[in-house]
């Protein structure tokens, strides 16, 4: 660390080269780069708006028929299916999130 309290730059390099990525990381981030970064922003917006029209629909998981109703003992309360398929949004941006991080960094950038 020098006297304005950044660090140098051989040091990062350094640093950089001996915490080098796996194989299956890299191999992750070549595959997830080719992904264009709004890909994930529309299907959390997709995401959205069918959690929306389900709970609008009243939906439920295992589908209208209540399949699993001898399970519940034949009650008809289950978790709504529009809270399922809501709870994939922040999964969703959280991916766009990372495809934008491996775009812009990616791993052993050094490396060349």
């Amino acid at each position: 660390m020098n006297a304005f309290g950044s660090v140098p730059q051989q040091t990062r390099t350094d640093e950089a080269l001996s915490q080098r990525e796996g194989p299956a990381a890299r191999t992750i981030e070549r595959q997830t780069a080719k992904l264009p970064s709004d890909l994930f922003l529309w299907a959390a917006g997709a995401a959205v708006i069918a959690s929306l029209v389900l709970e609008v629909a009243g939906m439920r998981r295992g589908g209208v028929r209540n399949r699993f109703s001898k399970y519940t003992n034949g009650s008809r309360a289950s978790a709504p299916l529009a809270g399922f398929v809501g709870m994939w949004v922040p999964s969703l941006l959280l991916l766009g999130v990372y495809n934008k991080i491996v775009k812009v960094g990616g791993s052993d950038r050094s490396r060349g």
